[in-house]
């Protein structure tokens, strides 16, 4: 019997360059927990950077560290540490994989970047709350742990509109982070290097939105699976010129493909909508699922977390505020399914998978009839498949393939 073609997936050029910012990134880090002079923030990946940036503190993510864990697959095993201690595996696996190599002491940097043993020990923790409660707690348990202060924001949750009252309030709480930042820097808030930073971050951010935006091309040039590895430097870079240098080289070689006519996808056939969170430990495994049935996931609301069009360096912490209050997370089920809606018709979608991730019910929106919903209204099918972020135990790969290439099946009838 021939030997089965496996499916070439296109390399991505620009990817070396980002190698390296995300090396020199993380090498920083590493050099300001060792230095006296520097101050060391973990900030949650949609909190307030800009303002940790402008006051000279270096910034860790730990869900980026959550999803390197996954990423690698060391997740898994580590999860089962932090239940040891209390923590029930129904909670957001980010969490209980971080903290399960904290009291493991291992480290998908250590294997990566030779030097670096762990994560910075941070000087302090700011959390917001508007991806879910999880961060919050997920950070107290740190405070505690190594006696650091704890900060953050508590942000409302489940609107349709963005409304002035909404703004006024995370405004005021961001202002209230301020003298205690300003003690731990050792220095007082510089308001024209805030607006320098905010201005940074709007122009990466429009970056990041047309890279993503490329994939209304046809056939798409970058899929969902590249856009999960590339929105690094938007997640921990932002605020930085070097973010804005990547994403216009990598915003280059997009529009280039988009008008060479090459797509992600060889010979792509079918056009797919994600929905919810990837499964970090799948990332490969996926992109191949779907290459091979000539299927081009291509869009997702999940990589669209990192556009904020509302910076505006005129007013940074209240339009920081307003950035933030926009994230599709925290937004009712009216705005989710019009915005879902504008994207199947301006990507061209044929089908939308939802991923209902078992320990992330914040980010997984198939479990109160939307799937049924949007396809009453649109006519565009919908498969629901099960697994995690980071919790291999709770994905079946083979159901997972028997459900997706039934589920192209009925796109190829269609």
């Amino acid at each position: 019997m021939a030997q089965e073609k496996q499916p070439q997936r296109k390399k991505i050029e620009a990817t070396g360059q980002m190698m390296k910012i995300m090396s020199d990134y993380f090498y920083d880090l590493n050099d300001a927990a060792k230095s006296p002079e520097r101050k060391v923030a973990w900030c949650t990946s949609v909190g307030p950077a800009e303002l940790l940036r402008a006051m000279g503190f270096a910034v860790h993510f730990p869900e980026n560290h959550a999803a390197m864990l996954g990423a690698t697959r060391m997740a898994t095993e580590l999860i089962p540490e932090a239940n040891t201690i209390g923590y029930s595996p129904d909670i957001c696996s980010y969490l209980t994989a971080d903290i399960g190599a904290y009291l493991k002491g291992v480290s998908p940097l250590a294997k990566a970047y030779p030097g670096i043993e762990a994560p910075p020990h941070p000087d302090v923790l700011v959390y917001n709350t508007n991806q879910c409660r999880d961060v919050q707690d997920w950070f107290s348990w740190y405070a505690k742990e190594l006696d650091v202060p704890c900060i953050g924001i508590t942000s409302p949750k489940n609107f349709t509109d963005v409304s002035d009252i909404l703004i006024d309030d995370v405004t005021r709480q961001i202002e209230a982070l301020i003298p205690t930042l300003e003690e731990i820097a050792g220095q007082k808030l510089d308001e024209q290097r805030l607006r320098d930073t905010v201005a940074l971050s709007r122009e990466c951010t429009e970056l990041w939105r047309q890279v993503l935006e490329s994939a209304a091309g046809t056939p798409a040039p970058i899929s969902f699976f590249d856009a999960t590895i590339h929105m690094g430097p938007a997640v921990v870079l932002r605020g930085t010129q070097q973010a804005i240098d990547y994403y216009k080289r990598l915003l280059g070689e997009l529009q280039q493909r988009v008008a060479d006519g090459v797509g992600a996808v060889d010979n792509e056939k079918h056009r797919i909508y994600w929905e919810g969170m990837p499964v970090w430990g799948r990332l490969r495994q996926h992109s191949e699922l779907f290459a091979g049935l000539q299927t081009s996931v291509l869009v997702s609301t999940y990589c669209s977390s990192w556009v904020f069009p509302d910076f505006d360096a005129e007013q940074p912490i209240r339009s920081m505020a307003k950035a933030y209050l926009g994230l599709f997370i925290v937004r009712s089920d009216t705005y989710k399914e019009q915005y879902i809606k504008e994207m199947l018709k301006k990507f061209k979608i044929d089908g939308i998978i939802y991923h209902d991730a078992k320990t992330c019910p914040c980010n997984s929106n198939s479990r109160y009839g939307m799937p049924q919903r949007l396809e009453q209204e649109t006519g565009i099918p919908s498969l629901v498949i099960s697994g995690d972020l980071n919790d291999l135990r709770c994905v079946s790969d083979e159901q997972t393939r028997t459900n997706v290439e039934a589920f192209i099946e009925q796109l190829e009838e269609r």
